[in-house]
């Protein structure tokens, strides 16, 4: 708490009147927050390592190796876009392919 009096310390040298409670806290990002890439780098190790895979296996194998509570069905859902929005761009650099699975699901895996 020593460092924030610092700070109020001298925001108030440049403005002596200023409020400090209006000022909000930046929120922290989300913990599952992934960097530019990290997602589509995990998609195609597992796929290389698994072979073909559907959207759901990959996102609850993804979801588990981040830690990440896989009962939590909004994360899940969240978690599915961005793995599908990902695959679909792979899929358009022609780096994997997509097929019909059983499950009505599509099928994953990586291109030859």
């Amino acid at each position: 708490m020593i460092d924030m009096d610092h700070i109020d310390a001298s925001l108030r040298m440049f403005d002596p009147d200023i409020e400090l409670e209006e000022i909000k806290p930046k929120p922290l990002p989300p913990r599952h927050r992934a960097f530019k890439g990290q997602v589509t780098r995990a998609i195609l190790a597992m796929l290389r390592k698994e072979g073909a895979m559907d959207g759901r296996a990959i996102t609850l194998r993804l979801m588990a190796e981040r830690e990440l509570n896989l009962n939590d069905t909004d994360l899940q859902k969240a978690f599915h876009k961005r793995i599908g929005a990902a695959l679909r761009n792979l899929r358009e650099r022609a780096l994997v392919f997509s097929e019909p699975g059983k499950s009505g699901l599509l099928v994953w895996g990586i291109a030859r």
